[in-house]
């Protein structure tokens, strides 16, 4: 077990070294989301109402469980360049643990992650969004953001590894986008067509965005316990794909 941990964390920082290397690529990853706050806080919803509450703490714990959902992309594209490149190939024919870059790769997207939301919770309270019920349960807000992350990395890490072609990033956007708009990130589900309101509900995002809205003291908060679980099936699903899909790439 030690061992699989020390090749895992040599990839981790294999990819944190291509980050420091190329800090104009970390600041655009950090500016996307301050551009979706400043752009939906100030454009597009000046306008809203939500009830049992001000629209912009409704909203930036939506923008904050969609921001998780958005990483998907760059893993992606990050995992088929690899894959395409015969970079994989390369690390497959080292002695090393199977599951060590695919690893490597969902913690260092998930302390960019990590890194990303802080940025965005600051711009959150520069525009007026507030967290009212302290900072133990901001904190567990925080942490189910990131467990959605970590489940949606397994996610970008499995397509990638299974394209293993980096120009099919606008195929995953056009199913990303979908899900983060029917989702209660920016709308309630019961200000929706009925039948669109059900998709929205049983969203894995909205469990997210919801529990998040409850902890930080926001209108619309909704249980704990969908966000828990939800992420946990998706882990459970696409961890062992990822790894079992690495294992089956041609040498």
């Amino acid at each position: 077990m030690s061992w699989v941990m020390h090749d895992g964390w040599v990839m981790t920082g294999r990819e944190l070294a291509h980050l420091r290397r190329a800090p104009g690529q970390l600041a655009l990853t950090l500016l996307f989301p301050v551009l979706l706050v400043l752009m939906f806080a100030y454009v597009l919803g000046g306008g809203m109402q939500v009830t049992g509450g001000d629209y912009r703490e409704y909203l930036l714990p939506g923008m904050y469980a969609m921001t998780m959902l958005f990483g998907v992309e760059s893993t992606f594209a990050a995992i088929a360049t690899d894959t395409g490149r015969g970079v994989t190939d390369r690390f497959r024919s080292l002695p090393m643990a199977a599951s060590a870059q695919v690893t490597g790769r969902a913690v260092a997207d998930l302390l960019t992650s990590a890194l990303g939301l802080l940025v965005m919770l600051g711009c959150g309270l520069a525009v007026g969004w507030r967290f009212h019920d302290g900072p133990a349960a901001a904190l567990t807000a925080v942490a189910l953001l990131l467990w959605l992350r970590f489940a949606v990395l397994w996610i970008g890490i499995w397509l990638g590894l299974l394209s293993g072609n980096p120009h099919l990033l606008v195929a995953v956007q056009i199913l990303v986008w979908p899900v983060a708009f029917l989702s209660s990130a920016l709308a309630a589900p019961q200000d929706m067509p009925t039948w669109l309101g059900a998709l929205a509900h049983w969203n894995p995002l909205s469990a997210t965005a919801d529990a998040t809205r409850a902890l930080f003291g926001n209108p619309g908060g909704g249980a704990t316990w969908p966000a828990l679980l939800w992420p946990a099936i998706l882990t459970a699903v696409f961890m062992p794909l990822s790894v079992r899909q690495y294992r089956r790439l041609s040498r």
